[in-house]
């Protein structure tokens, strides 16, 4: 069985019958778009799309922080650039 990672779902067939309606339902939480009854997509806004981008890129961001934490290191000095 398939699990779904959403309180709210919609068959495919509601979907294309009620587009505009869900998308307005869901509150910028995504939808769980079903196909038989089995998860096939999720349906998510605009706006909740770009603030898991954002996200993403603060977590890749952060990774390679600590990545870089320890060095190695390259000493400058002002006068040489």
């Amino acid at each position: 069985m398939d699990m779904i990672l959403r309180k709210s779902s919609v068959s495919v067939t509601e979907l294309k019958r009620h587009y505009a309606s869900i998308l307005a339902q869901s509150d910028d939480a995504p939808v769980a778009v079903l196909n038989r009854n089995r998860p096939e997509a999720y349906l998510v806004s605009a706006a909740y799309f770009e603030q898991l981008l954002k996200q993403l890129e603060d977590l890749q961001e952060a990774q390679l922080i600590r990545e870089r934490a320890n060095g190695p290191f390259i000493e400058i000095r002002p006068g040489a650039l």
